[in-house]
């Protein structure tokens, strides 16, 4: 059965998460979005299982509903961890994403690092241990458990950060590699970025929102062809298998947080041949600049840009509904013009089938002219983005200001 999953976000109990993120919420954006799997996040916290415990119930091995929920929604378990520690004279701070296949075992792994540090003050605990020993952990307590790498480039908490990461798996895993099976892509980053270097090749990619609001479910998903479990899940992508997983869905990798180096506080943003002119330093306050993903690859790729190996895990870029809209109409995301646009939508069809399938003239009944236009400009391709760096996301332009100028003047006239 073909499906998309998204397998990483955070709940109410994380830092700088929306309070309306709990199970209700999460259950009911999933079906808005179209998306089938969804992750419940934030496991290791104990209020949250709690949650977890009280309000799910086994649909199929691994899989949870919510209970009395009517959507069809399928909950899978996985939670963040930030390993934050020395190694090689140097400080490491990585995250990690875990799965589990069971509550019961969440149990045992949750009692396992209760005991190494505080899981209660955070939805995404932070540790003062190796990712190794972590990965030892987690495989004692379970080898069905899944062990990856989450946003792999991003500079500050990741395995390739230019801050605080790795050259290689090899090099942080060591004799454990072999037990990685996957990294994920994160927001600054698509898998033809990651495809450049040796590891990206190696294993598999996936992509995941990182939502820490509902409304930010599914920005990037994974779309599969297997059985509806987790086991069929997992081996998927342990075996990169073409007919099981399909594709990702994904970002742009410019309109992500950290695509460019830059000085925030100065406002500088610069490609990687522009940091390089100013030796990698602010061109305006002289500190060093946070090297970003797009540098970061090339400081590690092994292959040009372009490269394309031959099992690759497909992928497509999207633009999210409600920035369509909102740049359609000239507003802000947060409007009530486009969330009345929005809701009209997906009353009819889930966002990821009006921005992945649906025709544009089964639109015409039910989206703006200019939305729809929009819509196909995305599918074709046919953005321009100004660059995200140093933790600004980019910013995306569909539409030029003239068009703009003249959908607000329409909308005055209306």
């Amino acid at each position: 059965m073909k499906f998309i999953a998204d397998f990483h976000l955070h709940s109410k109990y994380s830092r700088a998460t929306g309070k309306n993120t709990d199970l209700e919420n999460i259950d009911k954006w999933a079906k808005t979005k179209g998306i089938q799997v969804i992750t419940c996040g934030d496991f290791t916290h104990p209020i949250w299982f709690k949650n977890l415990e009280e309000k799910l119930e086994l649909a199929e091995p691994g899989l949870f509903k919510l209970k009395g929920s009517k959507t069809g929604v399928r909950f899978i378990l996985t939670t963040e961890i930030s390993c934050i520690y020395s190694k090689k004279g140097k400080i490491r701070k990585i995250h990690i994403l875990v799965f589990a296949p069971s509550l019961k075992i969440v149990e045992k792994l949750n009692q396992r690092l209760a005991a190494i540090g505080n899981i209660s003050s955070d939805g995404r605990p932070i540790l003062g241990i190796d990712a190794i020993e972590l990965l030892k952990i987690v495989l004692d307590v379970s080898p069905d458990c899944l062990f990856v790498p989450a946003h792999c480039l991003t500079p500050w908490f990741s395995i390739f950060g230019s801050k605080s990461g790795f050259d290689s798996i090899k090099e942080c895993f060591e004799d454990y590699s072999q037990y990685i099976y996957a990294i994920e892509s994160g927001l600054s980053a698509d898998p033809a970025m990651i495809w450049r270097i040796p590891d990206g090749r190696r294993v598999t990619i996936i992509s995941n929102s990182d939502a820490h609001s509902v409304e930010k479910i599914g920005r990037e998903a994974n779309i599969f062809n297997t059985e509806i479990n987790y086991f069929s899940i997992i081996n998927a992508i342990k075996t990169k298998n073409p007919k099981e997983f399909l594709s990702t869905i994904e970002f742009y990798p410019q309109e992500g947080k950290y695509y460019n180096d830059g000085d925030r506080l100065c406002n500088i943003s610069l490609n990687p041949k522009e940091s390089l002119e100013y030796g990698e330093l602010c061109p305006s306050c002289g500190k060093k600049l946070v090297i970003g993903v797009l540098n970061r690859v090339q400081k590690l790729a092994d292959k040009e840009e372009g490269f394309k190996p031959d099992n690759i895990t497909p992928f497509q870029n999207i633009v999210p509904l409600k920035e369509i809209i909102a740049e359609a109409y000239g507003v802000g995301v947060i409007s009530k013009k486009v969330q009345n646009e929005y809701e009209k939508i997906t009353a009819n069809f889930p966002e990821f089938e009006v921005l992945l399938n649906v025709s544009l003239d089964d639109l015409k009944n039910i989206a703006d002219k200019q939305v729809i236009e929009g819509i196909k400009r995305v599918r074709n391709g046919e953005v321009k983005i100004q660059p995200g760096f140093d933790g600004v996301f980019g910013k995306v332009k569909i539409f030029s200001d003239i068009e703009k100028q003249e959908s607000i003047r329409q909308g005055r006239l209306l």
